[in-house]
């Protein structure tokens, strides 16, 4: 069986591993929509106003 010692330090592992992804995902989600991220091969939408 699994003592503390390691349980703790598995637990911090996947903590960490878990916050690392979180932060990644917010800076690229708040980098497309600011614009300063695109999807290749997407061409921007135009629309026109009926007049």
């Amino acid at each position: 069986m699994a003592d503390r010692n390691g349980l703790k330090f598995l637990g911090v592992l996947f903590a960490s591993v878990t916050l690392a992804v979180m932060l990644t995902t917010v800076f690229v989600v708040k980098g497309h929509a600011d614009g300063r991220y695109t999807l290749d091969g997407v061409e921007p939408a135009v629309i026109e106003a009926a007049e």
